[in-house]
């Protein structure tokens, strides 16, 4: 029996007498694709339309509410959001997942035309799901101080998950194999715990702290008028 951690991004979905776990490793994250494409991935799964009607709607509700769903009448995801939570899901899994995913088989329109065949699982559960995965697998859900020097405000349009594996060998003296199963949050935990009074301010902190500076000094300069 598997035990699983929900609060690194491992799940289970339980379907008849078979249980899928799901683990979004740094391992599993290499298994979506190149570094460009995991990242693409993420932003197929985000930025859709649909997905983000959904996603504000877990984030008030903490479900997807069936008035939501019947006011919608036929749901759409983008195609690009579907196949990525299909990539992210099948790369999670060590098992084969196509029951509960459906399968994309080749259409009679042309060589490169593809038909999708759903499987027992909404494709609006497979994309908050395949979101979960993907966001503990390469951006962390771990509550942690970000420090302002650390928050380059630059986009990625890469995530090289063998770097973390390489850190996370040198910070934690693991082998390649301990390192590669951990998910992003995971690693963010064991960071925190190891290196606990790291100096510096938030951006939130020093937002605060340069506010207060300048009210003082406002008021220096207003006295000396």
């Amino acid at each position: 029996m598997v035990t699983v951690a929900k609060e690194i991004g491992e799940c289970m979905i339980t379907h008849g007498d078979r249980d899928y776990f799901f683990r979004p490793s740094f391992a599993n994250m290499m298994r979506i694709g190149e570094p460009n494409q995991i990242v693409e991935a993420f932003h197929h799964l985000h930025n859709d339309e649909f997905s983000a009607l959904i996603n504000r709607a877990v984030v008030a509700y903490g479900i997807v509410p069936q008035w939501l769903m019947r006011h919608v009448a036929r749901p759409q995801f983008s195609k690009q959001a579907v196949y990525s939570a299909m990539s992210v899901l099948t790369a999670c899994c060590d098992d084969d997942v196509a029951t509960l995913i459906g399968e994309l088989r080749p259409g009679k329109s042309g060589k490169w035309a593809f038909v999708y065949r759903k499987g027992v699982m909404p494709v609006g559960d497979m994309i908050l799901i395949a979101q979960s995965l993907i966001q503990h697998g390469i951006i962390g859900k771990a509550k942690v101080r970000q420090l302002q020097r650390h928050e380059s405000g630059q986009a990625t349009t890469e995530f090289n998950a063998f770097e973390y594996i390489s850190a996370a060998r040198n910070h934690f003296s693991m082998s390649r194999a301990e390192a590669e199963q951990l998910t992003m949050t995971e690693f963010q935990q064991l960071l925190t715990a190891k290196y606990p009074d790291q100096k510096g301010f938030t951006r939130e902190e020093y937002d605060a702290v340069a506010d207060d500076y300048m009210a003082k000094k406002a008021r220096r300069l207003a006295k000396a008028a």
